[in-house]
């Protein structure tokens, strides 16, 4: 199959261990989804060919979407809203930790637990607009009357995508320094889950989800 001219979006639908490889080239499948492939290998000094031959050689399933419409939206609340909920008071509570702590090293990650914080009280507020309302309308099988709702819920997932780069930048990729302490390595580590599980959130949201109804 030619991949050069899908979206990396699609590619990730048709693929789902493609979300592993785009992560780890920094391809954005979920917020900049509708960008083509070829393009998106161009704009980063990628080798085209070499990075179609990676996704054709995949094997292993990655992102799990149920076909109907019910399934997949409580997939999405059991296994992503449920689980943020659970993890970002902990990754939290690390940074915090960590930035009293070493505060006065150079590579502490100054800002995190703030950004962090902030990151989940606008999540909370998106996902219980989506729990209230939008999923509840999606299983009434309502359908135009969503695009709006749909187009805003949209713009968070790009809002997300900007504090995801943000967060990157100030943990080094989640690559802890040397000499880190095991309080800043599991914080890093936590921060780099969270970067997956919310960037394959987005994903099953707004290319396949989200798709059923635009």
């Amino acid at each position: 199959m030619a991949l050069e001219h899908l979206s990396v979006g699609e590619i990730a639908v048709i693929l789902p261990g493609a979300a592993t490889v785009f992560r780890r080239h920094k391809i954005d499948f979920c917020c900049k989804g509708d960008t083509v492939l070829a393009k998106e290998a161009e704009s980063r000094g990628l080798d085209l060919a070499a990075l179609e031959a990676e996704l054709h050689a995949l094997e292993t399933p990655g992102v799990h979407a149920p076909a109907e419409t019910a399934d997949l939206i409580a997939h999405i609340i059991e296994r992503y809203h449920k689980v943020h909920r659970r993890e970002f008071p902990e990754v939290i509570a690390l940074a915090r930790r960590v930035e009293s702590v070493h505060q006065d090293r150079t590579d502490c990650p100054r800002g995190l637990a703030n950004l962090l914080a902030d990151m989940f009280e606008d999540l909370e507020d998106h996902q219980h607009k989506e729990e209230a309302v939008l999923f509840p309308a999606m299983i009434r099988g309502m359908g135009p009357v969503l695009r709006d709702p749909i187009a805003r819920m949209m713009q968070d997932h790009d809002d997300l995508g900007a504090l995801l780069r943000f967060m990157a930048e100030l943990t080094d990729d989640f690559v802890p320094p040397e000499g880190a302490c095991t309080t800043w390595r599991a914080l890093y580590a936590g921060c780099s889950k969270l970067d997956m599980d919310l960037r394959e959130h987005v994903h099953l949201e707004n290319n396949i989800l989200f798709q059923r109804f635009l």
